[in-house]
């Protein structure tokens, strides 16, 4: 048995997220914690809401609510649907955390007693109006090297030139489009990353197996030069986690807090502590997972993210943990994702466009959209949700392929030898040969699982159910039972035990219909099918069972025509 740790990127706090957001981290991370759950490892699987920053403040502020209230109701709402898409989270944190506070602070201390912080002086915009400093996104302008008005303070979204704050023509305050702003001074904590390139690529260049848009990317902003600056970790905000170092305060710090990007990434690590204090568990019970001094030399930590992540979390948090000097551990592999495009455009929360997490659930159950997703993750290029794609494959596949199958075996089986497997007769070549392609597909299956190759694991578990259906069509017991009713009763067991083998398999990216198929096989056996013989007689002669409500209902051309109109334009 292995221990595994996992994480996916934490989702920000400022609204509902999209379907993009779902397959690029959290939904293709319960696939791997499932499947590992499901071989018998144990697992620690953990996700959080990022709520610091002023992303956070504008959003509460919009609302008419204090951030701290803000923050708390959205973090329900968000883990509600991580509860209806079926997440299985072992903890669902927060990075407001109390343990995130005292551990943010306590690295922070670590790297300014090794000397890899830095205090520098430097000039930020400040809004007259708004009464504040402004991150280099809350100020808009001219860009000055192609004109677009609408760029922001680091960067230009149309030309994607890079910019600081006072390149912008004519540039207004995000937050109130006030112009008044001014160049003041204000004394900031860095992150002396450079003094780590070293660190950093010795340790990238030992992830050999690490997919390679994630080695790619982080090749690419390590080797570029522009990549590992020295980054600043504070900022003049109100909301967040106040700068201290360790215990103690730090002088000239005074009403700061630590930057967003320094302290979500720690927030994997306080989550395994509000996991261990919730349940009343001993730090023992979290470190084991996190320190290599503590047992967690033998954990393997799997991270999953999209694209946009990855130099997050190949330089800067790796940074803070190496630069830290302590025992943490590391990530071992990185699974990163593409984007996934909305309907010939792109989701976007803050224009509001595609479908979003509660828009989904409001009109089909979980597994649809689960079985859609990842069976078109965005792996090795950016994919596309459209419509006519989505229908076509939930029609296909789960409707016509799973779900047909295990309605015509035991509605067959209840019409002629009533709601039990039934006895009699052997099993022939046919079954045999059966047999040898269900253990050829499952251990396709099993390997695409363990290197996390998702779409390829959708593929050949869909293999699997069309063997099923290919047999069932062959075999033809509703022939056999004319001539031979005892053919008839081994081809129905055999297909009756189909139905509790894929309820076991199809876990991981199906649970609820999991659930329904051992439901009605009236059994709670969900052991992995280590041997496939036996697997294949798991339910007896004389076991009962029901015949299940409709597994997957097709959707109609005028539902896809409906919601494809319905999600056509912004979200209010």
């Amino acid at each position: 048995m292995a221990r595994i740790l996992i994480t996916s990127a934490i989702p920000y706090i400022n609204g509902i997220k999209h379907l993009g957001n779902l397959v690029g981290s959290q939904l293709p991370a319960d696939l791997y914690a499932r499947y590992m759950r499901g071989r018998g490892h144990e697992v620690l699987f953990l996700c959080a809401t990022d709520e610091h920053g002023t992303p956070a403040e504008l959003a509460a502020a919009k609302a008419g609510l204090p951030v701290a209230e803000y923050c708390a109701r959205m973090h329900e709402v968000q883990k509600e649907l991580s509860e209806g898409f079926r997440l299985s989270f072992d903890k669902f944190g927060r990075s407001s955390s109390p343990q995130n506070h005292r551990l943010t602070q306590h690295f922070a201390g670590r790297l300014a007693d090794n000397g890899l912080i830095g205090e520098v002086i430097e000039k930020q915009v400040y809004s007259v109006a708004d009464g504040r400093f402004l991150p280099d996104r809350y100020i808009e302008g001219t860009c000055p090297n192609c004109g677009y008005d609408k760029a922001r303070g680091d960067q230009c979204e149309n030309c994607t030139k890079q910019l600081d704050p006072t390149d912008l023509i004519n540039p207004r305050s995000a937050i109130s489009g006030s112009t008044d702003l001014e160049v003041r001074e204000t004394k900031h904590l860095y992150l002396r990353q450079s003094a780590l390139r070293r660190d950093l690529s010795d340790w990238i260049d030992s992830k050999t197996d690490w997919p390679i848009l994630t080695t790619s990317i982080a090749r690419k902003w390590l080797d570029d030069g522009a990549g590992l600056q020295d980054r600043g970790i504070t900022r003049d905000l109100d909301w967040g986690i106040p700068v201290r170092r360790g215990d103690a305060d730090w002088p000239g710090m005074e009403g700061k807090v630590f930057y967003v990007w320094f302290d979500a990434p720690i927030e994997y690590i306080a989550c395994a502590k509000e996991w261990s204090d919730e349940q009343g568990r001993p730090d023992a019970d979290w470190e084991r997972w996190w320190r290599t001094d503590k047992g967690a030399d033998d954990v393997r930590y799997v991270q999953f993210m999209g694209k946009d992540n990855v130099p997050f979390h190949t330089l800067s948090f790796p940074a803070t943990i190496i630069g830290s000097s302590e025992p943490w551990k590391l990530v071992d592999y990185i699974k990163s994702f593409n984007y996934l495009n909305y309907d010939g455009g792109q989701f976007s929360t803050s224009q509001g466009r595609g479908v979003f997490m509660d828009q989904a659930l409001s009109i089909l159950p979980a597994d649809y959209w689960r079985w859609w997703l990842l069976s078109h993750a965005p792996e090795s290029s950016d994919s596309e949700f459209t419509w006519e794609n989505f229908q076509a494959s939930v029609n296909k596949d789960l409707a016509d392929v799973l779900g047909n199958f295990v309605s015509r075996v035991t509605k067959f089986c209840r019409s002629k030898f009533g709601e039990e497997v039934p006895a009699g007769g052997a099993w022939g070549d046919e079954e045999a040969a059966l047999i040898d392609r269900l253990k050829t597909e499952l251990a396709a299956y099993e390997g695409h699982m363990e290197a996390i190759e998702v779409r390829k694991a959708a593929a050949s578990l869909r293999a699997l159910w069309v063997l099923g259906n290919e047999y069932l069509q062959s075999a033809a017991p509703w022939t056999a039972v004319k001539t031979d009713p005892d053919r008839a009763a081994a081809i129905t067991r055999l297909a009756l035990n189909l139905i509790r083998f894929y309820a076991v398999i199809s876990r991981p990216f199906i649970p609820d219909a999991s659930d329904a198929m051992l439901a009605a096989m009236q059994t709670d056996d969900a052991d992995w099918p280590e041997d496939v013989d036996t697997a294949l007689t798991a339910l007896p002669p004389g076991h009962a069972f029901t015949v299940p409500e409709v597994l997957f209902r097709k959707i109609t051309d005028e539902e896809r025509a409906d919601w494809q109109s319905r999600f056509a334009g912004v979200r209010t």
